[in-house]
């Protein structure tokens, strides 16, 4: 199929087949479509967990209004924002320049520049920042899963401080979304509908 006939193929898939396993293979590559996300500075705030284990996902569940998926899915993949944009900074440069000090001192203006830009940021500017950068990688992921013919569903009905205490996560960390990843149980019952292209768009 295209490209854009994998989006039309693709729904959001609320009953999946539980005895139905993602390759690792396929999911290696949805792997990387996330690692290849485009990000503000190529910075990736974000932090994904790939949660195949069952009784981890049973807690989650839990945690998540009870929803089927969650558990039902072979792989549950949860993004997180990270909040710790200085630190993160730092840790780019250092492996941007492989620590040499030449190419460290090249690379100050930069980090000058983003410093300044998350330094400017109160500690909810920051997670907003990073949740709208953890929104792009999950675009990718829905559309890499497409593209492979796996079935998906972007969750986020789940309470995010119930899910960081089932994952122990650091306070860095806020569980911004779910995306269950296998195969439909059934075929959708219902046409997809999107809004026509003239509520959508506007040329200009």
């Amino acid at each position: 199929m295209s490209f854009l006939s994998n989006l039309h193929w693709r729904y959001a898939v609320k009953k999946l087949n539980p005895a139905k396993r993602v390759a690792e293979a396929d999911l290696q590559k949805i792997l990387e479509a996330i690692r290849f996300t485009p990000s503000a500075y190529g910075l990736q705030p974000y932090h994904i967990f790939v949660v195949r284990d069952r009784e981890l996902r049973a807690k989650l569940k839990s945690k998540s209004f009870f929803q089927s998926q969650v558990t039902e899915a072979d792989v549950l993949l949860i993004f997180c924002a990270r909040t710790d944009a200085s630190e993160r900074i730092d840790k780019y440069i250092e492996l941007l320049s492989g620590g040499d000090l030449l190419a460290k001192t090249k690379l100050m203006p930069n980090k000058l520049i983003m410093k300044n830009d998350v330094g400017r940021k109160n500690e909810a500017e920051i997670l907003a920042w990073a949740e709208k950068n953890t929104g792009i990688a999950l675009g990718f992921a829905l559309v890499a899963a497409a593209e492979l013919g796996i079935d998906s569903c972007p969750m986020e009905g789940f309470s995010a401080k119930g899910a960081a205490e089932v994952l122990k996560l650091p306070p860095h960390l806020v569980p911004v979304a779910y995306l269950a990843l296998g195969y439909r149980a059934e075929d959708p019952k219902r046409p997809k509908f999107r809004f026509p292209e003239e509520d959508l768009f506007t040329r200009l």
